[in-house]
Order: C-alpha cells, then sequence, then structure tokens
C-alpha cells in the first residue's frame, strides 16, 4: 500500500469515521443491557461497529439467545444514548475538519454514506454541529442492503455522477471496507480501533492512522473528473 488510489470523488463513513460515535453507542448498550440483566463487553459492543440494525440484531440474539427482548433494548439504549450525547455532543474526529477543507478548496466532490437510517444520520451530524458541511447523505433507507453489500455506495456514485471505480470510499470498519471491495471502489482503511484488525488492512487498498494523515496525501492521487 505505497500509493493512495486514483479518485476523483470521496465517499466517507460516518460512525467512528467523520464522528466520533462508536463509544456514545456503547456507553449506551452496555447500560440499556445491564437494565436487562445482561452485561455487554466492550470488544461484543465494538464487534457491531459499522454494521446496519438488522445485523445488529441479529448479532444481539447470537449473543443473548433467541429471547432477548429486542425492543426493549432498542428503547432503552435509544434513550441512554439522547441523554448522553444532548448533555456532551458528538466529537468529530480527528483531521476530518483538514480533510473537509482541502476538498473544499479543491472543489473535490465528496458525499456521505452510512448504514444508519436518514433520520438517525442527520440527528448525529446534527449534534455534532456539521449539519450542513455534506449536500448528499445517502442512508440505508434509500437502498434494499446495507453494508457490507455496495448497494449504499452504488448510489452514492450514481448520484455525485462518479464511476465507483474513481470514488475512493473511507472507512473505519471491516463491514465498511468489504462494502468497498464488493462495490469495486478503491478504499482507504482509517481504524477506529487499535489495535487495528490486520486482515482488514490487508483488504483496503491504503491504510492510514487518521485522516489527517489522509490530508496529507490526497491531493497526489486525484484525478479531475472533467
Amino acid at each position: 500500500m505505497s500509493k493512495l488510489p486514483l479518485f476523483s470523488a470521496v465517499i466517507f463513513d460516518m460512525d467512528g469515521l467523520v464522528l466520533d460515535t462508536e463509544a456514545t453507542y456503547s456507553i449506551a448498550w452496555q447500560k440499556a443491557a445491564s437494565n436487562m440483566g445482561y452485561e455487554f463487553s466492550e470488544d461484543f459492543c465494538l464487534s457491531m461497529s459499522g454494521l446496519h440494525s438488522e445485523a445488529v440484531k441479529q448479532k444481539l440474539i447470537e449473543y443473548c439467545g433467541a429471547h432477548f427482548k429486542l425492543t426493549e433494548f432498542a428503547a432503552l439504549s435509544g434513550q441512554y444514548w439522547h441523554e448522553y450525547v444532548k448533555q456532551r455532543g458528538i466529537p468529530v474526529k480527528k483531521g476530518f475538519f483538514a480533510v473537509l477543507s482541502l476538498l473544499r478548496a479543491n472543489k473535490i466532490k465528496f458525499c456521505l454514506a452510512t448504514n444508519s437510517p436518514r433520520v438517525n444520520a442527520l440527528e448525529c451530524l446534527r449534534l455534532a454541529s456539521i449539519e450542513g458541511v455534506f449536500s448528499m447523505v445517502i442512508s440505508i433507507d434509500e437502498v434494499n442492503q446495507g453494508k457490507p453489500a455496495p448497494d449504499i455506495f452504488l448510489l452514492a456514485a450514481e448520484m455525485i455522477k462518479i464511476p465507483i471505480t474513481r470514488c475512493l470510499v473511507v472507512e473505519d470498519s471491516a463491514t465498511g471496507i468489504q462494502a468497498a471491495i464488493n462495490a469495486k471502489a478503491p478504499s482507504v482503511f482509517v481504524p477506529s480501533v487499535l489495535p487495528y484488525d490486520q486482515v482488514v488492512a490487508e483488504k483496503a487498498d491504503y491504510l492510514v492512522n487518521d485522516l489527517d494523515e489522509l490530508t496529507e496525501i490526497i491531493l497526489g492521487s486525484y484525478i479531475d473528473p472533467v
């Protein structure tokens, strides 16, 4: 992975990549689980990183058993999450504003593509005070299948009118990197959890420690789509 793949547009993931939401979800999940008489480890919570809601439900059933009350858990964890983020907000990940400034200065197209429902994604962006940053937000609501299926990235490429093979997908999770591979898009892995997964790193086209590192090399691989 010595050179960043050539690209003409950038597709960002949201959770764990643009926004530091993973810790907030873990706190809410653990609190809700405790309230229901279960104990969720940090590793189990992190294993759900990047998954869409149906995949999360399946993980919960596998971990807790078929009688686990998904509706009650969803209500409790949602309540605890809102309480937490309303008090503390949602941090923006290190380096994002530097990448954003670079993309804007060079008129490089970019968008957000997330496994979250649109209403949740927009709320997270608002709570992080960056609701006006992305002119295009592609959510799981707009596609048949969420990541790791390629649908979200393929739709994103269609909406920004750039071939998917020239859309640089920036992701922090195994689910997102696999979706990029399935879409045949070049990908950059920015791990949100350390130590990072070596298998995922080997699947991605490029690995950086944070978005600041991406900023340092991004212009060398940009190709004007015109």
